[in-house]
């Protein structure tokens, strides 16, 4: 239950339980940022995002079968504060020509497992 050990300021070492340890990673500094256009690269993303501060890493997700960008992606800052300005200077606001959305990212929750016919997907073999 105690695998994580830390020092305190008086430099005693403390075990945190993983209940409070994946608390403190769902606070991260990473950004949804949603409504992006598809004409959106991860550079310009980068550079955009950089002038609320330093970004650790900038991604567009793409369709997996198409590679076009599906509109979204995720900024990470390297200071929680750098990821609050940025919300601030963005959220609701012009991006390369569409508003979009910034908040703090979520971890992806789970979803059903797929349903499977068994037909490979050929209407013919009915």
């Amino acid at each position: 239950m105690f695998s994580k050990v830390f020092s305190n300021k008086a430099g005693e070492r403390v075990a945190l339980p993983k209940k409070i340890r994946n608390k403190q990673k769902a606070m991260s500094k990473k950004l949804y940022v949603g409504g992006l256009p598809y004409s959106t690269t991860q550079d310009g993303l980068r550079d955009g995002f950089a002038a609320a501060g330093n970004v650790e890493s900038a991604i567009v997700i793409t369709d997996k079968m198409s590679g076009r960008s599906k509109g979204f992606g995720f900024v990470e800052f390297t200071a929680d504060e750098d990821a609050e300005k940025a919300i601030e200077m963005f959220n609701g606001k012009d991006f390369e020509g569409r508003r979009i959305t910034v908040s703090e990212a979520r971890p992806m929750e789970p979803r059903a497992p797929r349903q499977d016919y068994g037909n490979g997907g050929d209407y013919n073999d009915r």
